[in-house]
């Protein structure tokens, strides 16, 4: 009679079977993703509007140096990576009913916290077919085209600021590391900018910013449609034009014109100087190697050069 009483008892006792589900129900699920990233949330739905009508609007007309082409990053390390480093974003995409790992968590924190980034949920088939298939892994990131600017321009905010302009020029250089790399020099040693040269040559990718450690952002960097004519008229605003080549006639510590305006121009690793490059030049230098390497990668070359120019301006 006993036991018939306690199983008509209105108290409330552990379930047998029940398996732990309530203690795994208690347990924490990470942070709940930002308003825009829920779905069905207002600001959810506002995102996704938008993001629709930026695909429909045609683009801006950039400056007079044109715009590169919009870039996507795929992978939850490479848009994790490219996020920390500052590349400029304007949507991150993630994938509905992803697992809400430790690194989707960050980059959706980081997106929060730089602004200006847009989240958008999308379906797996929507991200294969942006991504051409690549494993994206549910995370994909919208880079904008980057602005460049005229070759001209850079000269001319030097000159704005009471300075002789020192401005770098790659040619043939296409590996974006490279180019990041010369970006982050060039900052480092109080030059006025980049130019490169329109076809065939290493863009301001996502790669480029992310070598750049932040330079980029305060670095300009100019495309030219064509190098050669753009040095021309360098030299006729009175800019002298320094090609860096292994069999230079004088080596770069000899050259006093690093001194005032001055353009560095930086050949491919493998190729150097194309020839009418090499014929526009003023004065053709190298880097004296006593280690014995026949050369340098262009970010390294110009790194050098741009310490020689830096040291005499002091």
């Amino acid at each position: 009679m006993a036991a018939n009483n306690r199983r008509m008892s209105g108290k409330k006792g552990a379930q047998v079977g029940s398996g732990g589900q309530r203690r795994r129900g208690l347990e924490g699920k990470g942070p709940t993703p930002p308003a825009e990233a829920r779905k069905g949330h207002k600001k959810n739905r506002i995102t996704t509007a938008k993001a629709k009508q930026a695909v429909r609007r045609p683009a801006p007309r950039g400056g007079r140096g044109g715009k590169g082409t919009s870039e996507m990053v795929v992978g939850r390390n490479s848009v994790v990576e490219a996020l920390r480093e500052g590349v400029p974003a304007s949507m991150l995409y993630v994938q509905q009913f992803i697992d809400n790992d430790e690194r989707v968590r960050e980059a959706l924190q980081l997106a929060a916290e730089r602004g200006g980034i847009h989240l958008m949920e999308a379906p797996r088939p929507e991200l294969d077919r942006m991504t051409n298939g690549l494993n994206h892994q549910g995370l994909v990131l919208q880079v904008p085209p980057y602005e460049y600017a005229h070759p001209e321009d850079l000269a001319a905010a030097a000159y704005d600021e009471g300075k002789d302009p020192l401005i770098v020029a790659l040619d043939g250089v296409t590996d974006p590391r490279n180019l990041g790399a010369v970006v982050r020099s060039v900052s480092a040693f109080g030059g006025h900018g980049v130019v490169v040269p329109e076809r065939r040559a290493a863009g301001m990718t996502a790669g480029a910013w992310k070598t750049s450690a932040g330079a980029a952002a305060r670095t300009p960097v100019a495309r030219a449609s064509n190098l050669t004519r753009a040095l021309e008229a360098y030299k006729k605003a009175g800019l002298v034009v320094v090609g860096l080549a292994a069999d230079g006639e004088a080596e770069v510590g000899d050259l006093e014109a690093l001194s005032g305006p001055v353009v560095i121009v930086v050949g491919s690793e493998g190729k150097g100087l194309s020839r009418l490059v090499g014929e526009t030049c003023d004065f053709r230098v190298r880097i004296p190697m006593p280690g014995g390497a026949e050369s340098l990668n262009a970010g390294v070359a110009a790194g050098v050069v741009l310490y020689e120019a830096s040291r005499r301006r002091v």
